[in-house]
């Protein structure tokens, strides 16, 4: 019955062949925008979430505070209002994970022939666990380097890229503003930041070498900044409250003054970024919705034509003892295949379009069974739900009246 029906609707449709197609192009449109758009949505929330995993979880930044001279007021992290004695405070604090103060700056990198501006980051071995930064080759330093103020380095990736390319960089020595330093390791690949910012192109040093041997600094042990690990989402606003009440008190900062220090939550500003991306990626699909709606109308509008112009064949099957479900379910099937067809030759050039716009602009694309899924779902609903009316029309036809339609 089945088989018979599906024969006699692919029949019809074979004889408007360009008639079928400019109607199926509607749900191929429609499907293969909904597929690349989910795809590019999607990819984009997989940048995002990949760039918040590299930053390290559960993060606070505590930056030094600002200070003015000649009327000019500098930006945070301009005065040094942080030592190494506050991170070791903020690290008896429950709720705190790892601290690691920080001593940031630029500096000219050489390596034989080679040179390379980059950040040179004087850091305590902690900062490895807050960052949640894993090594490609080699070793960390220790706390015995940190004690002695050793000449050793932990390269990135794009450092050790520029200064050594093919060669392995460990155990060899570079100049850091023409002090030699030591290679003991190489970070493993961490990419660009949510600001957009390369994190390889690093190198880190033990704090006290960054203080005393490359930077320099006018007051013993002080920092530009400190990264708090909490232990867990849940603490992150106790732990944010008790940083500040503890800096405050070490500072000696008075009820009514402003801090000397700034307290910025970074998962807070990731889990913005991350929500920003899934309200694009849901408008992105939503938008490109609109083209099944287009298209589904598009299969009523032809379907009540083709019922128009069938209605003494609607008669004549009647007549020889068609029953009502039986003219109902052969529209149908004509418009689920349209719509099927369609969605089938859509996923192909939506899944296509995804992996081309890959190659040629490099942007993250997620493919997920899911988006495929769904698309598919929703055009074969839409087939079966616009095509549902003009079906209840034919099949609702009086047969006189049907036989005497010209």
């Amino acid at each position: 019955m089945i088989t018979t029906l599906l024969g006699q609707a692919w029949h019809a449709m074979g004889a408007n062949k360009l008639r079928t197609f400019l109607t199926m192009l509607g749900m191929v449109i429609g499907v293969s925008a909904v597929v690349l758009m989910m795809a590019i949505g999607q990819g984009a929330q997989l940048a995002v979430a990949q760039s918040i995993s590299s930053m390290g979880a559960n993060l606070f930044i505590v930056l030094s505070g600002s200070t003015t001279s000649g009327g000019v007021r500098m930006g945070g992290g301009a005065a040094p209002t942080l030592t190494v004695a506050d991170a070791q405070a903020i690290a008896e604090l429950p709720g705190i994970q790892f601290v690691a103060p920080i001593h940031p700056g630029t500096a000219q990198v050489v390596y034989g022939s080679n040179n390379w501006s980059t950040a040179v980051y004087g850091v305590t071995p902690g900062y490895l666990d807050v960052r949640n930064w894993n090594l490609a080759a080699g070793m960390p330093f220790a706390d015995s380097d940190l004690r002695s103020a050793t000449r050793v380095a932990l390269l990135g990736q794009t450092v050790a890229h520029n200064l050594f390319g093919d060669e392995d960089p460990v155990g060899k020595s570079l100049r850091i503003r023409n002090s030699p330093f030591v290679v003991v390791g190489v970070l493993a690949a961490k990419g660009q930041s949510l600001d957009g910012r390369d994190q390889d192109d690093t190198i880190l040093i033990p704090l006290t070498t960054a203080q005393r041997k490359v930077y320099g600094t006018q007051f013993q042990g002080s920092v530009r900044l400190i990264n708090v690990q909490a232990t867990s989402a849940e603490m992150m606003d106790e732990v944010q409250r008790s940083m500040t009440a503890l800096l405050r008190q070490r500072h000696r900062i008075r009820e009514g003054q402003d801090n000397d220090f700034s307290v910025r939550n970074l998962t807070a500003l990731a889990d913005s970024a991350a929500e920003t991306t899934r309200v694009m990626s849901l408008l992105l699909g939503a938008i490109a919705s609109v083209s099944l709606l287009v298209g589904g109308i598009g299969i009523m509008n032809i379907m009540l034509v083709s019922v128009t112009e069938r209605t003494r064949e609607i008669g004549i099957r009647m007549a020889i003892g068609a029953r009502e479900r039986d003219i109902l379910l052969q529209f149908l099937l004509e418009a689920v295949i349209i719509s099927v067809v369609g969605c089938l030759i859509g996923l192909a050039l939506g899944v296509g379009g995804a992996v081309l716009v890959h190659f040629v602009t490099e942007t993250a694309v997620v493919i997920s069974g899911s988006s495929v899924l769904i698309a598919f779902g929703v055009a074969a609903t839409v087939g079966i739900f616009f095509g549902f009316y003009p079906a209840r029309k034919a099949a609702r036809l009086d047969p006189i009246e049907a036989l005497r339609y010209q």
